[in-house]
């Protein structure tokens, strides 16, 4: 029964086949058919181009879909990368202008230190301290500079500057400011030292009269800079303590007037051999002196009673002297003290 069935379906394939073979490969037909009126015009394509150019079609969609993606998330990217890099920029130029303003404050602060380091150095010498440690500059007390306080025979004129230029950044303004900070620890501890030792003159001052039971009022007090100028040699040790000096050096220019730094009646007025050359004792009562060395010329007699401020003499380099200055004393019953105590 079988047999029977399946003779039957395969007669009907054999004859299905046979037909196909008949007719050729299966085409398709596309009408084009135009508005005006004009022929129709008629594509054939066979079942196997059709087939290839659906799937061409769809993978030129696929490329093109594909493609068009890739521009736009390449023009989004471009787009938010420029605007980071221009993000960045701002930010750079932003932060350069800190750093400028950063490396102004920092040469101002170079600047306040150096007249800070000047006014201490102009204080000691007008003060007749002593010389701050940290001090490069070459001093009057240098025997090869004498009194002039300028190494080199500088007179302060000369402003030549060079070097690579170099521009500033981070490293380097760190490094400035780093110096500054040391700086500014050298000159606090140095005024420190130089407040202690203007109270210990005070103090010694103090003591000094305390003991001679002095009362000094009013003007007999030689409270007077006895000239202008600089002091170019302190009161105390020098040369490297091999040379005790008994007053101050104030040098100036030749012939720079002399005063009394309080009233008082002159007890020498003339040539000392003691290398003081030409010299002015004044006794100014209760057992204090003031003495007045290597002036060029006295104008007061021994015996004249002078007043505060008058002039006694002109500035001069006599005696054991390398240049023109007065050698100013201060004496308290016949015991020499620092001049800078009265000033």
């Amino acid at each position: 029964m079988d047999s029977k069935v399946a003779k039957p379906a395969a007669a009907s394939k054999a004859a299905g086949d046979a037909t196909q073979a008949a007719t050729g490969p299966q085409e398709y037909t596309i009408k084009i058919v135009p508005d005006n009126g004009e022929a129709v015009r008629s594509i054939r394509l066979s079942a196997r181009w059709l087939k290839f150019g659906l799937g061409s079609f769809a993978v030129g969609a696929m490329l093109f879909v594909g493609a068009f993606s890739y521009a736009v998330y390449s023009t989004f990217t471009h787009r938010n990368d420029a605007t980071e890099i221009e993000e960045l920029r701002q930010v750079n130029s932003i932060q350069q202008e800190q750093l400028l303003q950063l490396s102004k404050k920092a040469n101002s602060l170079q600047d306040q230190l150096e007249q800070l380091t000047q006014m201490e150095q102009q204080l000691r010498r007008m003060s007749g301290a002593s010389p701050a440690q940290d001090d490069k500059q070459v001093d009057g007390n240098n025997e090869a500079t004498g009194s002039d306080p300028n190494a080199g025979g500088s007179d302060g004129t000369h402003d030549g500057q060079g070097g690579p230029y170099v521009a500033p950044d981070l490293n380097n303004v760190s490094l400035v400011l780093d110096d500054v900070e040391r700086r500014i620890a050298t000159r606090r501890a140095s005024l420190e030292q130089l407040q202690k030792e203007l109270q210990a003159n005070q103090e010694e001052l103090g003591n000094l009269m305390t003991a001679g039971g002095l009362a000094l009022p009013g003007s007999t007090t030689p409270s007077l800079w006895p000239a202008r100028g600089d002091v170019s040699s302190p009161f105390g040790l020098r040369w490297n303590g091999s040379d005790f000096h008994p007053g101050i050096d104030i040098a100036n220019d030749m012939g720079t007037p002399i005063v009394a730094t309080a009233d008082g009646t002159v007890v020498t007025a003339g040539w000392n051999a003691g290398g003081y050359g030409n010299m002015v004792d004044i006794d100014h009562g209760n057992g204090v002196l003031t003495r007045y060395g290597h002036a060029m010329q006295v104008v007061v007699t021994q015996g004249q009673y002078v007043r505060r401020g008058q002039v006694i003499a002109y500035m001069g380099s006599t005696g054991y002297s390398t240049g023109p200055h007065v050698h100013y004393e201060v004496r308290i019953n016949g015991r020499p003290v620092n001049p800078i105590s009265y000033l």
